[in-house]
């Protein structure tokens, strides 16, 4: 923020509820408005980050996303209406916040974060708010903050647990302090298997928003450093001392990392469609041909059972949690195709079979949602 921009006499109308603050005042409603955020995703977290930021009275607000909304996304996407399903993501925000507040700028970029653009992007901002759902996008982000010297408010969220803190400010750790390789593909579940509630990212989300104003206002006591774990079923808030690494590759004392670079390969492509899922995939119209011919083949589903409910092949049910003692109930000298909602659990579940005896199992790739896809529209999207 290079100068303090006055406020209107509408705006002074507007913020009144913040200037009356003593620790914000008009002079730090000014602050909020020559001030500039970034938030990447207009997704679950990203929804309240932008609704609150633009009421806050944060001058200009930058959106990164490059997808449309879909119907699945409103449980708990509530930045985007039932009107605006297959709009882009960024033009549905960006009208939102028109209509919240007149007075902030929004800068939307349709177009997905890349080590090709990001530098550039984040580089116009006061502040990152991250509300990313995949970790290539959150190690990017990471990255361009700390080379930047950008503050990134941090959050994820997964079933009923978020996590919120400041990241890659110059008195804490960065991302890749606390986590400095990513997951095997496929061994955390993302939200479209695992689910969320749909209240959550708003939790989330309005703490990050929070973060960001207190940041750029240099009042209270941030996250930096600490690590807030809300577990959504129970109500309950721990707090996790995080310390920033001097073996950091990025921000640490020997720096190896000094540039951006290829984030799906540094993740296991999981922004790519995978490659096969398993060694023994077979394809969803593979499978209809053998059901087709009444090639005898079990169908096993390793889904929940209320998964189950939504939409099935009519195969037999038995999650994956419960496979390892249920093995019995299955014939070893079977065909059997295993399949879940996008092939990751089944995938593991092959693994399993296979190492138990069972010689002739395969996997659905790209799971029941693939099936949907390629062979049966008809059947419900969850």
């Amino acid at each position: 923020m290079s100068f303090t921009k006055p406020l209107s006499r509408d705006e002074h109308l507007r913020y009144s509820r913040h200037t009356i603050l003593p620790e914000i005042g008009i002079e730090g409603q000014q602050k909020l408005k020559s001030s500039s955020a970034l938030v990447v995703g207009a997704g679950g977290l990203g929804s309240p980050v932008c609704l609150y930021l633009a009421a806050a009275g944060i001058g200009r607000i930058g959106i990164v996303d490059f997808d449309r909304v879909d119907e699945s996304n409103l449980q708990r996407q509530v930045i985007h209406h039932s009107s605006d399903v297959g709009r882009p993501k960024v033009q549905s925000a960006a009208g939102r916040i028109a209509e919240i507040n007149p007075f902030v700028k929004v800068q939307p970029f349709q177009e997905k974060l890349s080590s090709k653009n990001a530098l550039r992007i984040v580089s116009d901002y006061d502040i990152v708010i991250d509300g990313t759902d995949n970790f290539a996008t959150r190690y990017l982000v990471n990255d361009a903050c700390v080379m930047l010297g950008k503050p990134n408010c941090y959050g994820s969220i997964f079933r009923f647990d978020g996590q919120a803190s400041v990241l890659c400010h110059s008195e804490g750790p960065c991302y890749r302090c606390l986590y400095p390789q990513a997951p095997d593909p496929g061994l955390i579940p993302n939200c479209a298997e695992g689910g969320v509630l749909g209240v959550l990212p708003g939790l989330v989300g309005t703490i990050q928003a929070t973060e960001a104003i207190k940041v750029l206002l240099g009042i209270g006591e941030p996250l930096i450093g600490r690590m807030l774990l809300i577990d959504a079923l129970d109500m309950q808030f721990r707090q996790l001392k995080v310390h920033r690494s001097p073996d950091c590759p990025v921000c640490g004392e020997h720096r190896s990392i000094t540039e951006l670079i290829d984030y799906d390969q540094f993740c296991g492509g999981e922004n790519k469609r995978p490659e096969p899922q398993s060694p023994y995939d077979i394809e969803p119209t593979e499978l209809q041909q053998r059901l087709q011919a009444k090639t005898p083949t079990l169908v096993l589903d390793v889904r929940e059972a209320h998964e189950y409910e939504i939409c099935n092949l009519a195969g037999t049910l038995i999650p994956l949690a419960d496979l390892p003692g249920r093995m019995s109930e299955l014939d070893p000298n079977a065909r059997i195709v295993v399949h879940c909602k996008m092939g990751g659990r089944s995938a593991k579940a092959v693994k399993q079979l296979r190492e138990a005896g069972f010689k002739n199992v395969e996997n659905l790739r790209g799971g029941i949602m693939a099936w949907k896809e390629q062979i049966d529209p008809t059947l419900p999207n969850y």
